[in-house]
């Protein structure tokens, strides 16, 4: 029995087009899933739209459309985009399923029906954009603090999530687990910020716009938007207060959520509450991620006209490049830059340069010497150490970045590999043991050593460039592309003749 797996991106809001910087999310919790498969996990991984509100009925007026007719396109062109990007989603969710909507209203209920849940009148400040609620306090200057534009006060009639109750418990909770919020920082942020002073009750319906799920038992009222779409995580494998399927009992608790930065108090305050109200176990680790800024260091925005969307890119770069970009570029705990400079200048460097000149030259010089025939290696000597230990410690040290959702240094301990080929070409000189015949046993360990090291650092590569690594599997010739034949340094086959060297990337001229 494998062991499970279950991890999330946060659902896209239906109101626009995604650009690029959304889409680094479910790159970035694609890698992740991708590579949990690769090392033997059983994996769900979910993703998807979000498509009640009340910013979305206005969108869906404004475009002469259903608010139905509305998110049905924009889903459809999220769905597209994320598959343009080779995004192995398991789940791709939608609020507007019937069954999520019958769960979501039962949850409610239960809720209701356990005194978590309180009619009251709410009197504040209103973003619609963020569709978030926020005290004169919370505001910058005036205005919303997430996203900067006009908030609108509102008054109206509302149930109320007794997130107060659980102040106490949910501080005590993020304490006693280390790995609850990550990074580090931004758990410090969460607990200072907003649980030290004292989280409010949370408004959690609304009665001025009716696009949305009706509480059950009042239906002036929906569902606020933000219960309905945390829940997803739970209802879309089988969750049901009336009893949960045995997907549910086996995927739930998720392993982790990989959620935007900006976001992250909604899932590290509301969602824990949720679920202990529920009775249900926490997520293992709630990872906030940073953001991906235009160049000129702004969020985007069509308004600034700095937006980049990910289609547009692939057509120029191809969908590895734009991945590579995104999962090697944007570090840790810290937001990132792109343009389309920037995807050239680390496209050239690293793509055409590092590893597509070293697979060709590799695969050119064994068809040139020895028709491309594989051949045992028989004469090692000790140049070839290094390269070989390498090749052999790659697999524990991209586990350890892995563990802790540092997925840039792990892609850079996969390019670190081909780096030290192209290091050991230099060393050996292949083209001088091939003008001397007694060197022949010499020249094909040396290039039984090459081709041994690239498919290494290739079984892992597919985790984050899964197109590329079948182009170089298919030029080695390998279909031994799992991850236990990394263990030792034996895995290409003896005897097999390579196919032909075919350009990975070719450079581009700016």
């Amino acid at each position: 029995m494998k062991p499970k797996y279950y991890i999330t991106t946060a659902i896209f809001y239906a109101s626009a087009k995604p650009h690029i910087g959304n889409c680094y999310e479910g790159v970035l919790t694609d890698a992740i899933a991708r590579y949990k498969r690769l090392t033997g996990y059983d994996v769900i991984f979910s993703t998807g739209t979000d498509e009640h509100g009340q910013k979305v009925q206005t969108k869906a007026l404004e475009s002469n459309q259903s608010p139905q007719e509305f998110v049905d396109e924009i889903s459809l062109e999220v769905r597209r985009i994320d598959d343009l990007l080779n995004i192995s989603y398991d789940n791709f969710v939608r609020t507007t399923n019937p069954n999520h909507k019958e769960i979501v209203a039962k949850i409610f209920k239960k809720l209701y029906d356990k005194g978590d849940i309180y009619k009251g009148k709410y009197e504040g400040l209103y973003c619609t954009p963020c569709e978030s609620f926020f005290t004169e306090s919370q505001l910058k200057d005036g205005k919303c603090p997430d996203c900067g534009r006009e908030v609108s006060r509102t008054e109206e009639e509302a149930y109320f999530l007794k997130l107060s109750k659980y102040n106490d418990w949910l501080e005590e909770y993020i304490e006693n687990n280390k790995d609850f919020i990550l990074p580090e920082s931004r758990k410090n942020e969460i607990v200072n910020n907003f649980i030290k002073p004292g989280v409010q009750d949370l408004c959690i319906s609304r009665t001025s716009f009716d696009w949305g799920v009706k509480v059950p038992f009042d239906e002036k009222h929906i569902i606020y938007v933000w219960l309905d779409a945390l829940v997803n995580y739970i209802t879309f494998i089988g969750y049901d207060p009336d009893g949960s399927s045995e997907q549910f009992e086996k995927y739930w608790p998720a392993d982790v959520h990989i959620i935007g930065k900006d976001i992250l108090r909604f899932h590290t305050i509301y969602w824990p509450v949720i679920l202990k109200a529920l009775d249900l176990p926490m997520p293992t680790t709630i990872f906030g991620h940073p953001w991906v800024l235009a160049a000129n260091s702004d969020k985007m925005s069509k308004s600034k006209g700095n937006v980049l969307y990910a289609d547009e890119l692939v057509n120029k770069f191809g969908t590895d490049a734009v991945r590579y970009y995104l999962l090697h570029e944007i570090p840790f705990g810290h937001d990132g830059y792109i343009s389309e400079d920037l995807i050239i200048e680390r496209y050239n460097a690293d793509l055409a340069n590092t590893m597509g000149n070293l697979v060709n030259r590799t695969i050119s010089m064994a068809h040139k010497y020895f028709d491309g025939i594989v051949y045992k290696p028989t004469q090692f000597e000790e140049i070839d150490k290094e390269l070989i230990e390498l090749s052999k410690g790659l697999k524990d040290k991209v586990e350890e970045k892995m563990n802790q959702f540092k997925i840039a240094d792990a892609i850079d301990e996969i390019m670190e590999l081909y780096r030290r080929c192209n290091k050991y070409i230099d060393e050996t000189m292949p083209w001088a043991l091939a003008k001397d015949e007694t060197k022949s046993e010499r020249l094909k360990t040396v290039l039984y050593n090459l081709l041994e090291a690239i498919r290494i650092a290739t079984v892992l590569l597919q985790a984050f460039l899964p197109e590329t690594a079948d182009k170089i599997f298919k030029q080695l010739n390998t279909e031994n592309r799992m991850i236990d034949s990394i263990n030792n340094f034996e895995g290409m086959d003896l005897g097999i003749k390579l196919n032909n060297p075919e350009p990975l990337f070719k450079r581009i001229e700016k």
